[in-house]
């Protein structure tokens, strides 16, 4: 009965397209909600939206360029390289000969979503009238408040050159250069970047790219932006996220792209959330509740750290970053979603509203992980703790006039950061090969008598 409602889900949203596709591919994350049969439909919306025709295509190139396509490029592939829920991307050349991705909005996305965003609040209050324990509004009160957003691509170029400079740092990230002459609130160009999804694990075997550090790096990335920058690009779904190996270096990269859904985070709730996961990791279970309560969610805490984690409250009490990831404990987590519906329906009406893309961007990361086969690594806790401790006290810095207190800040910040590549190098020693043969080596020597 799941998949067969779920099939028909998936067709309703297809037939509707543009902002049902949209809410279909967020339902489509909630693993640690909805049945394994809806999950694993909806997810095909990310990669397999209705296309629109060249026709139509030529149509917006028209009306927003004011030229004709054969006057802006001298190729054109007619075939997209991807279609969403709200555009889709063509390959073209440039007449300097540069390689790009034009990215053309659906044709009538526009003037159809604000309509289709009141139907769906129609439909979910007469479910909620029906079914009381239904509250999905937030759903609603989402894609009213980012819909508009995402329909504009100038603010989605914007948002490409921010991330760029605000993550310089990481020279194994490419975010794709946005040519604005050739762009407008429908119509996105920039760089044409190769790559394969970042769920092809055939392409990196065959490329010879490790998902280990693939992995590695998302959490690097993520973490910096989470809980040091306050703005997140929150919708890393894997047609967004391409890895390849760069042609010139030979190193492995990744490359971020669709920019138009961010969040950023206010500093009170960016701070206690760091605190938080510092309680998650550590097994801190006062801490967990103190930080959860100050996050909205009252006596619910136990369930949003188990929500926020995937992970059950055995392995919270343990502490998340000392107890592998089981199969039998994802079944558990996913048997107590079922039971647990109404609440969980009423914790996510409780936490701030920045919260809820977190929970979204946290499921496609999650979803990335299991599909890598990297879930049980602790690499990820390892970037969250440094990059938590960094922006705590930056914070504390920031607060204090006393250059004295700013020096025993930054020492303490640096000895915890000291103790974090301890513990990282301590677990890289205990999986090398050197120490798998000198434990050999032990066991091999004779006993005293």
């Amino acid at each position: 009965v799941h998949r067969r409602s779920a099939e028909r889900l998936r067709d309703l949203c297809c037939m509707n397209r543009g902002t049902f596709i949209k809410v279909g591919q967020h339902l489509g994350a909630l693993d640690y909600l909805l049945p394994e049969e809806y999950t694993s439909t909806l997810k095909v919306l990310h990669s397999r939206a209705p296309q629109s025709s060249m026709e139509e295509i030529c149509q917006v190139i028209r009306e927003d360029l004011g030229k004709e396509l054969s006057d802006l490029f001298i190729q054109f592939d007619e075939k997209p390289h991807g279609a969403a829920s709200l555009a889709q991307v063509h390959k073209a050349v440039l007449p300097d000969g540069r390689t790009v991705a034009v990215k053309v909005q659906h044709p009538k996305v526009q003037r159809q979503s604000s309509k289709d965003i009141v139907v769906m609040e129609f439909l979910l209050q007469v479910v909620h009238w029906l079914f009381p324990d239904f509250a999905f509004m937030w759903l609603v009160e989402e894609a009213k408040k980012n819909m508009p957003l995402e329909l504009d691509f100038l603010n989605e170029g914007q948002n490409a050159e921010k991330v760029a400079d605000m993550l310089r740092q990481f020279n194994f990230l490419k975010i794709p250069k946005i040519h604005w002459d050739l762009s407008t609130k429908r119509i996105l160009t920039m760089d044409f970047a190769e790559g394969g999804q970042v769920n092809d694990r055939e392409y990196m075997r065959k490329h010879g790219i490790d998902v280990n550090e693939i992995s590695q790096n998302l959490g690097k990335i993520y973490s910096e932006m989470i809980f040091v920058n306050g703005f997140v690009h929150c919708d890393p779904h894997p047609g967004n996220v391409l890895v390849r190996k760069c042609p010139e270096s030979n190193k492995t990269e990744i490359v971020l792209l669709d920019h138009g859904l961010y969040q950023v985070l206010n500093q009170d709730f960016r701070l206690d959330y760091c605190r938080l996961w510092q309680s998650l990791i550590k097994g801190d279970l006062k801490g967990i509740e103190r930080y959860s309560r100050r996050l909205g969610t009252g006596d619910l805490y136990p369930l949003f750290a188990c929500v926020l984690t995937a992970r059950s409250w055995t392995s919270v009490n343990a502490g998340i970053s000392q107890t592998p990831v089981t199969q039998s404990e994802d079944v558990e987590i996913r048997t107590n979603a079922a039971l647990y519906l109404p609440q969980i329906s009423e914790l996510l009406n409780r936490v701030p509203r920045q919260m809820l893309l977190l929970l979204k961007t946290n499921d496609l990361l999650r979803g990335i992980e299991t599909i890598l086969q990297t879930r049980a690594s602790s690499s990820s806790f390892i970037n969250m703790s440094r990059c938590c401790t960094r922006a705590i006290a930056r914070h504390k810095r920031s607060k204090t006039k006393s250059r004295t207190r700013r020096l025993q800040i930054s020492l303490s910040e640096r000895w915890s950061l000291c103790q974090i590549d301890l513990y990282e190098l301590v677990l890289w020693l205990r999986s090398s090969t050197l120490a798998r043969w000198v434990s050999y080596l032990i066991s091999c020597l004779p006993y005293p008598n």
